[in-house]
């Protein structure tokens, strides 16, 4: 604007200056006159313009305002209209903040302050209810408050404080009622706003945040004038416990955990800037005591360390106190610390106040003048182990945070701490990888220092020893090593570039997408590195002689362009079919950071990564050396392939780099196949197909020169024209096809199901309208808009209609869907209609015929997708529209809101109505922002429609709770614009509680849809839904209320839909629960005092609830009677997940304790444990022990009546009460002392004198909780009475006794000696008994003392044979599992020493053996039990010795293993295979002289790097990995866990290095290859079978047939080349050239007939995209080379073919086959080029 930005401008407006006021003035009159310009843009523009002319034009409106003689009407309207539209005229709430600062701008324009100050002490007349005069100058405006939201007390408050200047807000006000006393002098800052403010952050309102803003601002102003202020009044303005200190603490302490966003960030501040004003404050009275921030201190110690406030509150505190005072006065804060890091919502805070921490240790530090040597030791002393636990922990969570936020900070602040963090790491233990790598890299990422200087040559050992680790997180942190460099012209060195090519292959198919995207920028960070070094290299040899030019920089010029060509060629050969997911994504990435970083192509959408202004010069420096041709027809046709790729995202990545790097237009033979192959696709039934042909429109359309045939063939199209009119070409040949989609499915909707299905072409419509670069009005005109709308209304009407049954009825004003039983029965009739015949009375199949899945598809997609692209399609519409042309007129929009009205409440598939909801909110969205008032009524009137319908009685059972409606009804009020008072919000949520609220009538059917259960349904809706956020937060106390009364419905619907809705109320009132890698706490970050304060509605009520169901208990005690309260234990549930500790007070919600501890008796088990869990949120830390000696006061006596469910009730609420007191407790109190002496005087409660099992085990967790603090003779006298109670053998069945026995189990055996006594005596115990003992193992606890576990192993094991022949299924497969857990427990990285205490006899242990396997061969049990077994009968094997056992042993242990390798077996299998071979496979093959078991053995592990599971893959690395650390000879160190593709080489590696001459070595690398028959696989690829909507995956989608054989060929060739040294190797690879020399010359021959022509054909596209090709060509390819090595090596084999033939032949055909788009791995094209070594 000419006034903001132009001094020319403004000294015009100047000029004109009256009649701009007055064009302003009347502007208003006509805006505040209509709605819809009242809320829009306009209103706001006149606001911004009144706002700058007061602030830009002071003294021409200082005149008018402020003397009579020039004041006018004019500035007197403008006035009138500022305070109309704060007090509520406008419904925009920025507009209304505007408002609010304009007024106070104009005030501020006063000459003199005393006229200012008068002016704003009139306008806080803002806060009363009824009609009042406001006095600005000579300007009196009457205001009529007609808002209740707050809003105009805001823009007010938040107005004067922003544009008032000091001496206005400073200025005195005398308060005339003080007639009697001398008059008051007030303070407009002091005493004017900070009431006005202080009311506003108190009440709960939409706009809580501005509120807190305000406050914010507030303190601002009064530092910015505490020096006036001091001095006027001459007194303190903080003095300790004043109210204006006690005011602003409260109001910071209650709101720190707000659910609102933006609320925390605020109230922070505001901490901070009353922390800063207190210090001035004191200073300026010379107050060196500064109580409050030591209360403030220890106020915060008491806060839990789950609550975020408290690292914040230390972070504003730290500067005050120092840290020696926080550390001291905190000693828990380093473990605090990393828990902060353990969980996500922590840790940003956690990791701040480690960084103010150490900044403020290092300021101290410098103060005393230290080395940097010396600060690092001092950093060193406090923080070093922590950093270290932190580091090698196994929490991933911890791990991550420590490495990006902790060691950042650490070196920024102390650079040389990275000597004694390095100093002792020990690469080989646990974690310690890890920690060196994440410390060096961010060492160098952060400082710039050389890592190589570290630690000598050391550092590289480890670097390799990190880039091969199993660990994702340790491979990155090296990588991230390799790649960073403060300067990115630091070019990398040789070395580097050899590390990067072992690596980048090794890592290509890594399963996590994390690792994916680091990875990606890791070598994009690595190329930058290179390109700016050989820039600089090119511009040095353009400004020297080239005699002067070094060799060296010609050296590191080829190596930079060498890497950049091997990696840009790389990814080619990696993204073939048949290929994992995993490698082509990767590779996808890494082809994108080759051409985004060494290629000339600018991307106008991104701010960053440019190339640079010269990279034409190391292109055309690069491609004179014959490299960097990025963009050649072969490599196209790889990315085109791509576009046929089963995942979304292959194709998106492979469309995206052909339209952006390749050339700008397809050949025309590309075109033309890729056309042909588009118009195939998009009539495919199968969805993803479908997608596939839409995607290759779209790529078509913005590559392609000449439009598609038969686009222009009825419309007199030419072709010719720029990128618009191709754009249009395409939409109008869509939109034909799209009709003739419909016309099919209108005369034959099974025919249209299978061959024109809609779907395809309406996503194809939608990505070339939506998603191409022109604009939308240059795509279509007005007849082609309503040609499209008209078709997409008739198709949903005609699916909608094969969904109803009835086409007729469907049209019809009948809003209650068709339920799931109708729709089936429709599709059935039609189906049955279609074929000519009727249903058959045969036996009804309870499976979906294929027929049946085609019509259902096609009908809930096509429906799915007309709502997306109508209301896409509608946005941008309007979004581009022009005030002269617009596509869309009233009534047409008015029938898309028909569409949408159609599906929604006509259709009950959740997919579809799902799909649609994404248009809708985009066109409700579109409509409502509109400033045309007949389209923001269309979503309005929509709502009152679906309002409606909710009303009104439902005739259809009640699914998929209420259909579309409650989606139609969240899609209309979440387009509201957030700024403005949400009208639609507030309406809706209204008429919904009120329906909701309505009585049942007494005759309704439960069959039925109820309108009060779509009443609730819908709220749910509205209460999850996303787009609305924290709006719906104001209507939370009654929504709870509401939700919790219909729980006593008796309509079961009711009570379901209500459980529903309060469920998802509580999760957006609490917010999300915090996530920790333990699981996290089951408690929100929200105390109940904060939850109380946000939602004060809910206090009375819930404690209502509480006092009236404990009300219900205290009848007389010999009555028995079961009073049900349904909402009880929702309430409890919602009071448990409050965050405990928090409150100081016991006052505020002292009234909860009464009912809570009355809820012991409770005769339901789950109100008593829940109860328990809300006693400890409601009650305060000083209440903690009040609490307990109560309880404690009421155990009763042994002979004292009492009440069972009463005590049980006590006693789970004393032990959860003690397990959160004793977590701060470090010396025992007197009352805790107390509470210890009742509960040891109890102890009649754990013996058999208390006949309840669940007392008994209460009352052992009270005990267990308090044994650190017990008497010796205390635990012993329990201890002495468990024990004899479990060898006591019982007859009768008692409820509970299972619990008993795990607790006592439990408290027992966490003493050694009584464990052993226990253990020792479990042959004689019960089978009840023997099952608690074992599953206590199971669960974790035998394993943590030595001692013990040794004992418990030999129990197991002479227990064995026992426990496999009994009848339990359940006892024998936990048995198992104990026996597992502890002969196989520990850390499987260490040194495996297993327990030889007593083994078993050789004859029991073959029992054993023989039992396990036979159940193994005949699959007797379930999944889990055949893994167990299959894991104990390998530990059994790993024991024994190899002459003690048979070879048949043996042999049927690797028949085992070779059957449940299976890809086809459960993955629990053949995680149990894995385990198996490190348990028993490392022995086995160590010390057992059978070439057999190795070979079967190393055969396994090589089928399981190649499972599917990635659990089962690392396994199997591990057992590589334990195999080459005992070959070694390395037994004192932990095994190196290396990663799954160094294990494959490795195991290919000792096959051949063990058994290159044993019998089945040349099978097991041939048994990898895929099969050579390319013939059958020609002929199956022409072969087109009928169309059907699914296909079956491939039982291991991770296996690669193709990467396999490149791995498999090296071996195979080094076989050959040693069949000289072995007549018998030499026999079998001559045995194999005679059977099979046949089949791959033949296929040889068919290779070279593949492609004849040099144009693309479509049977040459399909077999690109076949799988199955390309691994038959690597299999082909392989086992060819390994022919020609032999008959270049063995005179027995070179009568089969002729060497040189066969290798011209070979060359030829891998030559054609990469000029036409086919890229073999690199091992079989070097072999192929005879370049692997012999």
């Amino acid at each position: 604007m000419f006034l903001e930005d132009s001094t020319v401008g403004r000294e015009v407006w100047r000029e004109s200056f009256p009649s701009l006021l007055k064009k302003v003035s009347e502007l208003f009159l006509v805006v505040l006159q209509q709605d819809s310009l009242r809320d829009g843009p306009l209103c706001y523009t006149a606001v911004k313009m009144c706002l700058q002319i007061f602030q830009l034009l002071p003294g021409e409106v200082a005149p008018l305002v402020w003397t009579k003689e020039h004041s006018g009407p004019t500035v007197q309207k403008i006035l009138q209209a500022l305070m109309d539209i704060i007090l509520g005229q406008c419904c925009n709430r920025d507009t209304c903040l505007m408002a609010g600062t304009a007024v106070a701008m104009l005030i501020n324009t006063a000459p003199e302050s005393r006229a200012g100050e008068a002016a704003a002490w009139s306008l806080l007349q803002v806060s009363h209810l009824e009609p009042w005069l406001l006095t600005v100058g000579a300007l009196r405006v009457q205001c009529c408050p007609a808002r209740k939201d707050g809003v105009d007390r805001l823009a007010v408050s938040r107005g004067l404080l922003t544009c008032c200047r000091p001496s206005i807000l400073l200025s005195s006000h005398v308060d005339a009622t003080q007639v009697h006393q001398v008059k008051a002098q007030m303070c407009l800052l002091l005493e004017g706003l900070f009431p006005l403010v202080y009311a506003l952050c108190e009440e709960k309102l939409d706009c809580h945040v501005f509120a807190f803003e305000a406050l914010t601002l507030w303190l601002k102003k009064v530092k910015e004038c505490l020096a006036d202020i001091l001095k006027m009044t001459g007194v303190r303005l903080l003095p300790d416990n004043s109210s204006l200190q006690q005011q602003l603490i409260d109001i910071i302490w209650t709101t720190a955990e707000s659910p609102v966003e933006g609320v925390s960030e605020f109230v922070r501040s505001a901490f901070c800037l009353l922390l800063d004003l207190y210090n001035m404050d004191c200073e300026q009275f010379c107050d060196t005591k500064k109580t409050l921030y030591l209360t403030l201190l220890q106020r915060i110690l008491k806060l839990p360390w789950e609550s975020k406030a408290k690292y914040h509150r230390l972070c504003a505190l730290l500067p005050y106190l120092g840290t020696d005072m926080v550390l001291d006065q905190y000693a828990e804060i380093p473990n605090h610390l990393l828990k902060c890091l353990s969980t996500n919502h922590l840790s940003p805070c956690g990791s701040e106040l480690y960084r103010c921490l150490i900044q403020q240790q290092r300021r101290e530090l410098c103060v005393a003048s230290h080395t940097e040597l010396g600060l690092a030791d001092q950093w060193a002393r406090r923080w070093r182990p922590v950093l270290h636990e932190a580091l090698a922990t196994d929490v991933t969570l911890l791990q991550n945070n420590s490495s990006t936020h902790l060691l950042p900070c650490t070196f920024q602040v102390f650079p040389s701490a990275v000597d004694p963090l390095l100093a002792s790491l020990d690469p080989f233990a646990p974690g310690h990888l890890h920690a060196w790598a994440c410390i060096v890299s961010s060492y160098r990422a952060a400082t710039g220092g050389s890592p190589w200087a570290l630690q000598g040559s050391a550092t590289l050992e480890t670097l390799q020893l990190a880039l091969g680790s199993a660990d994702d997180k340790v491979r990155l942190a090296a990588l991230n090593l390799l790649c960073c460099s403060p300067k990115t012209i630091d070019t990398p060195t040789p070395e580097e570039m050899s590390i990067m090519r072992g690596f980048i292959p090794q890592n290509l198919n890594c399963e996590s997408s994390s690792f994916r995207q680091h990875f990606q920028a890791g070598v994009k960070r690595f190329l930058v590195r290179i390109r700016d070094g050989c820039l600089a290299h090119v511009r040095g040899q353009k400004g020297k002689k080239k005699a002067a030019h070094s060799q060296w920089a010609q050296d590191v010029l080829e190596q930079g362009i060498g890497f950049v060509e091997w990696l840009g060629q790389l990814p080619y050969s990696n993204l073939a079919p048949g290929h994992s997911y995993q490698r082509k994504k990767t590779a996808l990435l890494l082809l994108s950071a080759v051409l985004e970083t060494c290629t000339d192509t600018w991307s106008p959408d991104k701010r960053k990564g440019q190339p640079p202004v010269n990279m034409g010069s190391l292109i055309n420096c690069a491609r004179q050396r014959g490299h960097w041709d990025f963009v050649c027809r072969t490599k196209q046709l790889v990315l085109i392939s791509c576009l046929e790729d089963s995942t979304n995202e292959i194709r998106e990545l492979s469309a995206g780099l052909l339209v952006r790097f390749f050339p700008p237009s397809f050949p025309d033979d590309i075109a033309a196949v890729l056309l042909m192959r588009t118009r195939q696709l998009l009539c495919s039934p199968r969805v993803q197909e479908a997608q596939m042909g839409a995607l290759m429109a779209k790529v078509l359309l913005q590559k392609s020169q000449e439009q598609p045939e038969g686009c222009g063939l009825n419309g007199n199209i030419t072709v010719s024209g720029g990128s618009e009119h191709k754009a249009s070409c395409m939409v109008r040949f869509l939109v034909k096809e799209l009709e003739e989609h419909y016309l099919t499915a209108k005369a034959d909707m099974m025919l249209a199901a299978r061959t024109k299905p809609i779907h395809g072409v309406l996503i194809a419509l939608q990505r070339c309208l939506l998603e191409a670069p022109s604009s939308v009005y240059d795509t279509l005109d007005y007849s082609l808009t309503v040609e499209l709308l008209v078709l997409l209304e008739n198709m949903s009407l005609l699916l909608l209609g094969v969904l109803y049954g009835d086409r007729d009825t469907c049209a019809t004003e009948k809003d209650a869907p068709p339920s799931f039983c109708e729709m089936g029965n429709a599709i059935s009739s039609l189906i049955a209609q279609e074929s000519g015949g009727g249903q058959g009375d045969g036996e009804e199949c309870v499976l979906l015929s294929e027929e049946h899945n085609l019509v259902l598809t096609c009908c809930w997609v096509s429906l799915k997708e007309v709502g997306i692209l109508l209301g896409s399609l509608v946005e941008k519409i309007l979004t581009e529209s022009k005030p002269s042309k617009c596509l869309l007129t009233t009534e047409d929009l008015t029938r898309a809101s028909k569409v949408f009205t159609y599906i929604l409440l006509k259709c009950r598939h959740w997919g579809a109505v799902e799909g649609c909801c994404t248009g809708f909110t985009k066109f409700c969205a579109s409509l409502l922002s509109s400033n045309d008032p007949e389209l923001s009524d269309i979503p309005a009137h929509m709502l009152k429609l679906g309002l409606q319908v909710v009303r009104s009685p439902r005739s259809t059972s009640v699914t998929r709770r209420a259909a579309g409606l409650p989606m139609l009804i969240l899609c209309v009020v979440s387009a509201e614009e957030a700024s403005k008072a949400r009208p639609l919000l507030s309406h809706s949520m209204q008429t919904l509680l009120e329906t909701a609220k309505t009585p049942l009538p007494e005759n309704w059917d439960q069959t039925l849809d109820l309108p009060q259960v779509c009443a609730v349904h819908t709220l749910q809706a509205l209460v999850r839904g996303s787009g609305l956020g924290v709006a719906v937060l104001q209507f939370a106390p009654a929504v709870a209320i509401l939700s919790l009364a219909l729980l006593s419905s008796p309509c079961w619907a009711m009570r379901n839909a209500a459980l529903q809705l309060y469920s998802s109320l509580c999760s957006r009132m609490l917010g999300q629960r915090p996530s920790s890698e333990e699981g996290g706490p089951t408690q929100h970050g929200m105390s109940p005092l904060a939850f109380f304060f946000h939602y004060p509605a809910l206090q009375p009520f819930l404690l209502g609830e509480l006092r009236g169901a404990a009300q219900d208990l205290q009848g007389p005690p010999n009555e028995a009677k079961l009073h049900l309260q349904p909402s009880l234990f929702p309430v409890l549930t919602l009071l448990a997940q409050l965050q405990p500790g928090v409150q100081d007070s016991t006052d505020a919600l002292s009234d909860f304790l009464p009912p809570l501890l009355q809820l012991s008796a409770s005769p339901i088990y789950s109100v008593r444990a829940m109860a328990s869990k809300a006693l400890v949120a409601m009650t305060p830390p000083s209440g903690y022990m009040d609490i307990l000696v109560k309880l404690a006061a009421q155990l009763p006596r042994p002979h004292e009546r009492f009440c069972h469910n009463r005590l049980h009730g006590q006693l789970l609420q004393i032990k959860a009460t003690l397990q959160r007191a004793l977590c701060t407790v470090s010396d025992p109190s007197a009352e805790l002392c107390e509470v210890l002496s009742r509960v040891e005087a109890s102890v009649w409660l754990a013996t058999e004198a208390q006949r309840c099992p669940l007392v008994r085990a209460a009352y052992l967790g009270v005990a267990d909780s308090l044994r650190r603090l017990c008497r010796e003779t205390y635990l012993s006298k329990l201890s002495y009475t468990l024990m004899r109670d479990l060898q006591t053998p019982r007859q009768e069945l008692q409820l509970g006794l299972s619990s008993f026995h795990q607790q006592a189990i439990q408290f027992l055996c966490a003493d050694l000696t009584c464990a052993c006594q226990i253990w020792d005596n479990f042959s004689a115990s019960g089978p009840d008994l023997r099952l608690s003992l074992v599953t206590w193992v199971v669960d974790g606890r035998g394993s943590q003392q030595t001692g013990l576990k040794e004992a418990i192993q030999r129990v197991l094991q002479s227990n064995l044979r026992e426990a496999l022949l009994s009848v339990s299924v359940e006892y024998r497969r936990t048995f198992l599992a104990a026996l597992v857990a502890v002969m196989a427990g520990g850390d499987s990285t260490l040194p495996q020493h297993l327990p030889q205490s007593a083994p078993l006899e050789e004859a029991v242990r073959l029992e054993c053996l023989d039992l396990l396997l036979g159940d193994l061969e005949d699959q007797r049990g379930g999944p889990e039990f055949l893994s167990q077994a299959l894991y104990a009968a390998s530990l059994l094997l790993s024991q024994a010795s190899g002459s003690s056992l048979k070879i048949s042993v043996f042999q049927r242990w690797c028949s085992t293993l070779e059957c449940q390798r299976s890809p086809d077996a459960p993955e629990v299998l053949r995680m149990a295979c894995a385990e198996a071979l490190c348990v028993a496979g490392v022995p086995l093959m160590s010390h057992s002289p059978l070439p057999a078991v190795t070979i079967r053995s190393i055969n396994t592990g090589l089928y399981l790097l190649q499972d599917q599971s990635q659990q089962v893959r690392m396994k199997a690395a591990r057992f590589a990995s334990m195999l080459h650390h005992v070959r070694t000879g390395e037994s004192q160190r932990s095994v190196y866990l290396m990663q799954v593709n160094r294990a494959l080489p490795l195991l290919l590696d000792l096959l051949l290095e063990e058994c290159w001459d044993a019998p089945g070595t040349l099978e097991v690398l041939l048994g990898h290859l895929p099969q050579p028959d390319l013939r059958s696989v020609l002929r199956e690829a022409s072969e087109t079978g009928g169309s059907s909507l699914y296909e079956q995956d491939e039982a291991n989608v991770f296996a690669e047939p193709s990467v396999i054989a490149a791995h498999v060929l090296p071996y195979l060739l080094q076989m050959a080349g040693k069949c000289c040294e072995s007549s018998a190797v030499a026999q079998r690879l001559s045995a194999w050239a005679e059977e099979g020399a046949a089949q791959v010359l033949d296929s040889l021959e068919v290779c070279k007939e593949l492609q004849p022509a040099e144009t693309l054909t479509p049977a040459w596209l399909a077999l690109l995209t076949d799988p199955r090709f390309h691994g038959t060509l690597c299999g082909l390819f392989t086992r060819a080379a390994l022919l020609l090595r032999l008959s270049n090596a063995s005179d027995d084999v070179r009568h089969l073919c002729d060497p040189s033939a066969l290798h011209v032949s070979l060359r030829d055909v891998c030559s054609l086959l990469s000029l036409n788009g086919v890229h073999c791995p690199s091992a079989v094209t070097a072999a192929v080029a005879g370049e692997l070594p012999p």
